[in-house]
């Protein structure tokens, strides 16, 4: 498709104010690739990594199939991780914002069954959701499929990965067979093009594949021996001084074990992976999109979810197994115009990985000299904020504003000392500079936002 204004596909005239108001003035390269068939109804099998755009892609389509007087699900939408699905019904949430009356439903673990077993009789369109949580609540007759007619996997590849493939096919036996199907992958390996041909009619195929351009983002290579790989951490960090990374892992002792080595040489870091508790896995990725710690050591499917527009670094710590995951990974970084930085450490038994590498991208690596790096001993890495949690969310009608009025109000901070302003259902996250937060502390012990009494606690 030559036209990339959205005003060239037949969208309601909200629907295309929304996407004005957004900013969103032409199709990303995945959007232009599946929206007029997702338009028509067709099926589709789309390969594309995060940040390109295909949130928006299959959050427009969907909305658009909505009748917002069926209080029924009409369209469900399949994420592997709780941080994934909170952030594409964030969007769906912007996408409908002058669409009267349209319901979003999270559906995911880690939280409380009940509130969102009352969601869901109370009638929504859309339900976002993990596919544990989403057949939990089907087999308890909560959840309603038969009337639905748009499936989204979204990150398909990393769902099997988990061990899904068998609680999704379960799902999608319940839903009608005349709904349409699209299926979106970071990674395109046998078992998706499997599943594909199982649960999709004729669907289109499109693969969309960023190359990352050396102007854009500087990737090398850092040959090691074996035993080397922390103080070649520590070496890269302070010769480079990033204002922050994410270093990838393969393992979760290995996630923890780096960032306690981190955090030992005054580099502040915070480990996320599936063990932990999904409270500590949210408050974890808050405080890194905040500032409040500047250095993120996960695994892949842990990092699913995370979009941040300015990551100066991408660390492999060690090389994936797959090519398309380290594309993948370091496509995370040199987003929204700004540059970004891709480093990976290799030791001679990662040769083979590097070669398939260099034939994925169709281009050979550049090596780095770790010898020839002019290292600052005292450089630390601290965040430049620090997060206060409040016991008050979305479901107390708690909105950025009233936390912001409360804070520069009778608070008497700066604006200027108030960092982002996180609302989930149950509670909010503020971050505020480090000089500010006895100030806010002290106020929220006593003060009220939006007119009750909240209480607020420190995270570390």
């Amino acid at each position: 498709m030559s036209d990339t204004a959205f005003s060239s596909l037949p969208l309601s005239q909200p629907q295309l104010d929304a996407l004005t108001s957004l900013g969103y003035d032409s199709m990303t390269a995945i959007q232009a690739e599946t929206l007029p068939w997702l338009l028509k109804g067709r099926d589709v099998v789309a390969q594309a990594k995060t940040g390109s755009g295909k949130t928006a892609a299959f959050g427009i389509s969907v909305l658009n199939s909505i009748n917002p007087r069926f209080f029924g699900v009409q369209a469900l939408i399949l994420s592997p991780t709780r941080e994934l699905a909170e952030q594409i019904t964030s969007e769906l949430r912007k996408l409908a914002r002058l669409m009267p009356n349209i319901k979003v439903t999270t559906l995911c673990g880690g939280k409380p069954i009940g509130p969102q077993i009352a969601s869901l009789e109370h009638g929504t369109h859309i339900v976002v959701g993990t596919p544990g949580r989403v057949n939990d609540l089907h087999s308890k007759n909560c959840l309603k499929l038969d009337q639905l007619k748009v499936l989204i996997l979204d990150e398909a590849d990393r769902m099997l990965d988990m061990g899904f493939a068998e609680v999704i096919h379960h799902i999608i036996d319940q839903t009608p067979e005349s709904r349409q199907t699209a299926l979106f992958s970071a990674t395109y390996p046998d078992t998706i093009q499997q599943m594909s041909e199982s649960i999709q009619k004729s669907p289109v195929s499109v693969k969309v594949i960023s190359e990352h351009k050396q102007d854009v983002i500087e990737q090398l290579f850092f040959d090691i021996n074996k035993n080397e790989r922390d103080q070649a951490l520590i070496k890269l960090i302070q010769h480079y001084k990033p204002a922050n990374a994410v270093i990838f892992c393969h393992t979760k002792k290995q996630c923890d074990d780096v960032a306690q080595w981190l955090s030992s040489q005054q580099i502040q870091a915070a480990a996320i992976h599936g063990d932990l508790e999904q409270r500590d896995r949210d408050q974890a990725l808050i405080r890194f999109a905040n500032n409040s710690c500047p250095v993120l050591v996960a695994t892949d499917v842990a990092a699913r979810g995370l979009d941040i527009a300015a990551l100066e670094m991408v660390i492999n710590y060690e090389l994936p197994r797959d090519p398309e995951v380290y594309v993948h990974r370091i496509g995370r970084t040199g987003r929204a115009g700004e540059k970004g930085m891709a480093i990976s450490i290799v030791t001679p038994a990662d040769a083979p990985r590097v070669v398939a590498i260099e034939n994925y991208v169709s281009e050979p690596v550049h090596y780095g000299n770790l010898s020839k790096l002019k290292t600052d001993s005292g450089f630390t890495l601290q965040g430049k904020m620090t997060t206060i949690q409040l016991d008050s969310g979305r479901k107390n009608k708690i909105r950025p504003g009233d936390i912001l009025g409360a804070l520069t109000g009778d608070a008497g901070l700066n604006g200027q000392q108030i960092g982002k302003i996180d609302i989930r259902d149950m509670s909010s996250y503020v971050a505020v500079e480090h000089s500010a937060l006895r100030q806010a502390m002290n106020y929220l012990a006593k003060g009220k936002v939006k007119g009750r009494s909240v209480r607020a606690r420190q995270i570390r």
